[in-house]
C-alpha cells in the first residue's frame, strides 16, 4: 500500500520548511513502520523506493517545483535507478532520509538519496528523473529557468556518468 498519511503530511508541512536551492541536501527524519517490512521483519526493498519517492516530493516541495507543478500542468516521471543495500532497517527504528540533487544533462535531473541511521548508511539510490508536460519530456534548462537557477548545471561525478554510459548500452527493450 502506497504511503499515502506520509505523502499528506509531506503535501502539509514540507512547504513551510526552510527552502532549498540546487545545491542544498533536505531530509526527512523516519520511523520504520510494521507496513514497511517484508517477511525478514526488515524495510521491504520496494518501500526504500517508495519512500525515497517522498524524499523527492519533499525536496521538490521546497525548492519550489510543486506550485510549478500545479500552475502550469506538469508531471514527474521515474526513468531509471540503481540502489545499494547495506544495512538492515528494522521495525520501530528511526532514520533519516536525504536527498539532493546532484546534476542535470539536457533531458535528466539526476538524485542521490540515502536512508542513514547515525553514521550508517542503510541504502543509498541513484535517480533519474524528469519533468514532463503533455507526455513529453521538458529540457531540464526549462524547468531550471522557470525555478530561478538557469546557471545552475554542475558536473556529475564520474561515477554517474559512468552509470549513464552502462545504462545507455543495455539493449531496449531487453532481449530474451
Amino acid at each position: 500500500m502506497y504511503p499515502v498519511i506520509r505523502l499528506a503530511r509531506i503535501a502539509l508541512f514540507s512547504p513551510k520548511r526552510p527552502a532549498l536551492g540546487p545545491e542544498d541536501t533536505g531530509t526527512l527524519d523516519m520511523i520504520v513502520w510494521p507496513w514497511d517490512c517484508d517477511v525478514f521483519i526488515e524495510m521491504n526493498n520496494g518501500r526504500h523506493l517508495t519512500l525515497y519517492d517522498l524524499g523527492r516530493f519533499d525536496y521538490g516541495a521546497r525548492c519550489g517545483l510543486m506550485p510549478l507543478l500545479k500552475q502550469k500542468g506538469w508531471g514527474l516521471v521515474v526513468a531509471g535507478s540503481t540502489i545499494r543495500y547495506r544495512k538492515r532497517l528494522l521495525p520501530f527504528q528511526r532514520y533519516t532520509l536525504h536527498t539532493r540533487l546532484i546534476g542535470r544533462d539536457d533531458r535528466w535531473f539526476y538524485f542521490v538519496q540515502k536512508m542513514t541511521r547515525g553514521e550508517d548508511t542503510c541504502s543509498s539510490a541513484l535517480i533519474r528523473t524528469a519533468v514532463t508536460q503533455k507526455g513529453r519530456i521538458l529540457p531540464t534548462q526549462e524547468v531550471a529557468e522557470a525555478l530561478g537557477y538557469p546557471d545552475w548545471r554542475p558536473d556529475k561525478p564520474a561515477w554517474v556518468e559512468a552509470w549513464i554510459g552502462a545504462d545507455d548500452s543495455r539493449p531496449w527493450p531487453p532481449e530474451e
